[in-house]
């Protein structure tokens, strides 16, 4: 079946509405995973029930059963013990509801996706990206778990590894809707340098790796420690015996606080400092209007993230600046893909047919 050029493709208005919705519930559940995480909430329910969990305890006896499975791990044995049903229920409802979150974004992704299917209207490039990323869904599941599963045995706190891996996922997933998105907008590819791609292809990747930086320092906590900027531990530059003293030398990219702190602000340092020249070369250029507006955009939003963190960090890391701070990162990555596509454009890759109508009718 032969896909209509871009020129005959009928109102894409449902799809886009149904791929914005799923985008905004995915940047929803990243904040209720960071205040799940801010108040030591996502080692409260120790089972994984795809099906059956998506109920609560609904009695006191079910209730008792949930609390007496949070009390056979250590994160209970070693910082709660002694708490409350009253206090347990309250970490136990910001688990629930970030999986219940979870589940209802799988729901409101496949069910319109199979009725788009039925209907015959996606275009072949399309379809195939919209499966990638349902598959990227499938998976998140699976690693949400694998997650939690590493702090109910031998840790207190979740594998800093292992929560990085899981938040750098859900925003692939979120950058891939946003890109597909922006594909789905008739607008024509736009005549730039190859150096002006590079750069946003540059800008977004850099901007992966200090999401990445970034859950690592909630993952270790590092917000909380070295609460002093420009200087951190006595200088803007550590002492190298400080920043390696672990054995290999590459564990302490990952798990020595001062190095993964100093890594995260060294990175949000280089991300400002590449913004600033995207925007000088794309103003001496004399691009687009719309490449140059991105490259603003974005510039403010990163500026906007650096005040932020540095407040962040300055007050240990409170939960309405933290949370501030991971809403705002979700915001630069949207701006970092959406320059990106911009760029990178060359030809309209998604095509599609008119939804709800043979493929005989479409001239």
């Amino acid at each position: 079946m032969a896909a209509a050029p871009v020129s005959q493709m009928a109102d894409l208005r449902p799809v886009r509405i149904w791929l914005l919705t799923v985008a905004v519930l995915i940047a929803a559940m990243v904040l209720v995973g960071g205040a799940t995480r801010l108040t030591e909430s996502g080692l409260s329910i120790v089972e994984w029930k795809p099906v059956t969990g998506a109920l609560p305890p609904l009695n006191e006896a079910e209730w008792k059963q949930a609390f007496d499975g949070y009390k056979a791990i250590p994160q209970y044995r070693q910082m709660n013990a002694g708490m409350s049903l009253d206090e347990f229920k309250t970490i136990f409802w910001w688990e629930w509801s970030h999986r219940l979150l979870g589940r209802v974004i799988g729901m409101v992704y496949l069910l319109p996706f199979l009725y788009f299917l039925w209907r015959g209207g996606l275009g072949a490039e399309l379809k195939r990206r919209l499966w990638g990323i349902f598959a990227l869904g499938a998976l998140q599941g699976g690693v949400g778990w694998w997650m939690v599963a590493s702090g109910l045995s031998q840790r207190v706190e979740v594998s800093q590894y292992r929560l990085a891996t899981h938040l750098v996922l859900a925003l692939l997933i979120f950058a891939g809707i946003v890109w597909t998105l922006r594909r789905l907008r008739q607008t024509t590819a736009l005549i730039v340098p190859s150096r002006l791609k590079i750069t946003g292809i540059v800008l977004l990747a850099l901007t992966f790796v200090q999401l990445y930086l970034g859950a690592l320092v909630a993952g270790l906590r590092a917000g909380k420690i070295y609460n002093t900027w420009p200087d951190i531990d006595g200088g803007f530059i550590p002492s190298a015996a400080r920043l390696f003293f672990h054995v290999p030398w590459w564990r302490n990219l990952f798990e020595n606080t001062l190095t993964v702190q100093f890594e995260h602000r060294m990175v949000a340092y280089t991300l400002f400092a590449l913004v600033v020249l995207h925007v000088i070369d794309a103003a001496r250029a004399r691009v687009d209007r719309a490449v140059l507006e991105g490259a603003l955009w974005l510039l403010g939003i990163v500026s906007v993230q650096v005040v932020l963190g540095i407040l962040t960090l300055l007050n240990q890391a409170p939960m309405d600046l933290a949370l501030t701070h991971q809403a705002v990162a979700i915001l630069v990555l949207t701006l970092a893909v959406s320059q990106a596509e911009r760029l990178t454009r060359v030809k309209r890759e998604l095509t599609t047919q008119v939804i709800g109508r043979p493929v005989s009718a479409i001239r």
